[in-house]
Formats: structure tokens, C-alpha cells, sequence
């Protein structure tokens, strides 16, 4: 495989999955509904069980997603497609770290879940040839980071909030980003003919 059929397969994917908007945007709105979890007067333990449980409506938020910005999820005949899936697969490595810390320290739960979910965005700015989604993931690994050594445990809620805005900011790029790109395609197009 050459470098340009290479490239036309990743334009591909960027042209029909729209660059992941239904997924970021569906996460951006999970972790809106995770910092009001973690504003709620109940143990990190808990709060962070609750943050497992809410977390199961990212797949049907993206489903609905994909129905009004009109994105393919299965793209037939492109080979790297099922890379995607396997790039979202790789974050559940990291769930036995994840329960570690809820069994052990819980108030850290939180800062952990949200270093796991931007670290796993960083693979993705090769395969939308994006480089949002690098920065996203450095923004919120190390910006998590910063606010769980920056603040008391009692005031963990600054995570979430922080990593749903970054995620919403990030959707907003992607939006405008593919709108973009959907423009100079058409301007190529023509060109061609």
C-alpha cells in the first residue's frame, strides 16, 4: 500500500466518520453528567460506581449522534475502519489500573478515569490525521493531573468539569474542521473535472 492510497483511506474515514464528532460529542455530554455526579454528597467510592454506570450511555448518546450529523460507523472495503475500533478497545487495558484505584483510593478514581479517557484520544490524531485529538489527549491527561495535585479530594469535581469542556471545545473544532474539509474536497473535485 502506497502512501497516497493510504492517505485516500484515511480521507475516507475523515469524509464518512466525520472526524469521531459523534463520540466526542456524546463523551463531552457523559462527562457533563459525571461532574454533577461528583458534586453530589456521597464517598468518591460511591460517586465513582455511579460514574461507571452513568458512563454506559456514551455508546447510545453516539448512536444518536451518528444519526444527525449523518456518520458511517462501518465503512465497507476500508481496511483501516476496524482499526478505529481497535484503538477504542485499548482503553479497557487500562481498567485493572482503574479498579486499583477505586478498590485503594477511591478520591482518585476520578482523575485516573479521566487521564485514561484523554490518553486514549492520542492514537486517534493518526487515524483522523487530526492533530486535535493530540492535544485534547495531552490537555486532559496532564491538565487531570495538575487540578488532582492542585486541589483537596473533597473538590474533585474541577475534573470532570474540566474534561467535559475540553471534549465539548474539541467537538466544536471537529465540527468546523469537517466543514472545512468537506469544502476543499468539493473544491478538488471540481478542479478535477
Amino acid at each position: 500500500m502506497g502512501n497516497n492510497e493510504l492517505q485516500d483511506l484515511k480521507t475516507e474515514i475523515q469524509l464518512k466518520a466525520k472526524n469521531g464528532i459523534d463520540f466526542i460529542l456524546a463523551a463531552g455530554i457523559v462527562w457533563m453528567g459525571i461532574y454533577i455526579i461528583w458534586t453530589l454528597d456521597y464517598n468518591a467510592y460511591t460517586k465513582s460506581i455511579f460514574t461507571f454506570i452513568f458512563g454506559a450511555i456514551l455508546l447510545p448518546l453516539a448512536f444518536g449522534f451518528s444519526k444527525i450529523f449523518k456518520t458511517e460507523w462501518k465503512i465497507e472495503g476500508n481496511p483501516l475502519q476496524s482499526l478505529g475500533l481497535w484503538l477504542n478497545f485499548a482503553q479497557l487495558i487500562y481498567f485493572p489500573f482503574l479498579i486499583f484505584i477505586l478498590l485503594r483510593y477511591p478520591d482518585y478514581f476520578i482523575m485516573a478515569y479521566a487521564i485514561i479517557t484523554g490518553a486514549h484520544l492520542f492514537p486517534y490524531a493518526w487515524f483522523y490525521d487530526e492533530l486535535g485529538y493530540a492535544v485534547t489527549a495531552v490537555l486532559i491527561s496532564l491538565g487531570s493531573l495538575f487540578i488532582a495535585l492542585s486541589i483537596n479530594t473533597d473538590q474533585m469535581a474541577y475534573i470532570p468539569i474540566f474534561t467535559s469542556l475540553t471534549l465539548l471545545s474539541f467537538a466544536l473544532w471537529i465540527f468546523f474542521g469537517n466543514r472545512r474539509l468537506q469544502r476543499r474536497m468539493s473544491n478538488d473535485l471540481q478542479v478535477r473535472k
